[in-house]
C-alpha cells in the first residue's frame, strides 16, 4: 500500500499570493538586516567582536554580502532552493552564536530571540522544499517544478 499525493499543475490565486508574500517577507528580513549593517558597519563589527569572533569587520562585510545575495535570490526566485538552505544554516548559526544558551542567564529575553530563529528556520526549510512558486520567478539554479 502506498500513499500518493497528487500535485496540482496550477496554483490557485491564494497559493500564488501566499508564496509571493512569503518571498517578500524573507527578502524584507534580510534587507533590514543588511541595511542596519551598512548604516553602522562598525557597530556590527563590534557586536561580532563581543561574541568572540576574530576579524569582526571582515565578517561583518561577509555577512552583508551574503544578505544582499539572499535578498536578490528571494526577490527573483533565482537559485531559490540553495539560497533558502544557506539562509537556514545562517539563521541557526546566528541563533546559537548571538542568542544561544550562554546568553540566557544574563537576559531571559535572549531565549525568546533564540527560539525565534527556529521559527524562521522552519519557514526557510519549507520554502526550500516547495520552491519559489511559478509567478515572478527566474528559474536560474532551481529545479523546475511540474
Amino acid at each position: 500500500m502506498s500513499l500518493e499525493i497528487a500535485q496540482s499543475p496550477v496554483q490557485s490565486p491564494w497559493q500564488t499570493a501566499a508564496i509571493l508574500i512569503g518571498r517578500l517577507i524573507f527578502a524584507a528580513v534580510f534587507l533590514m538586516a543588511v541595511t542596519f549593517k551598512f548604516i553602522d558597519m562598525g557597530g556590527t563589527a563590534g557586536y561580532i567582536a563581543a561574541a568572540g569572533f576574530p576579524l569582526p569587520l571582515f565578517l561583518a562585510w561577509c555577512a552583508a554580502l551574503l544578505e544582499v545575495l539572499l535578498v536578490l535570490c528571494f526577490l527573483t526566485g533565482a537559485f531559490f532552493t540553495p539560497a533558502a538552505l544557506v539562509a537556514a544554516v545562517y539563521v541557526i548559526f546566528l541563533g546559537f552564536a548571538f542568542h544561544g544558551p550562554s546568553h540566557w542567564a544574563g537576559n531571559q529575553a535572549e531565549f525568546g530571540f533564540f527560539v525565534d530563529h527556529f521559527t524562521f528556520l522552519a519557514g526557510l526549510l519549507f520554502a526550500a522544499v516547495h520552491g519559489p512558486g511559478r509567478m515572478l520567478t527566474l528559474k536560474l539554479g532551481s529545479a523546475s517544478r511540474p
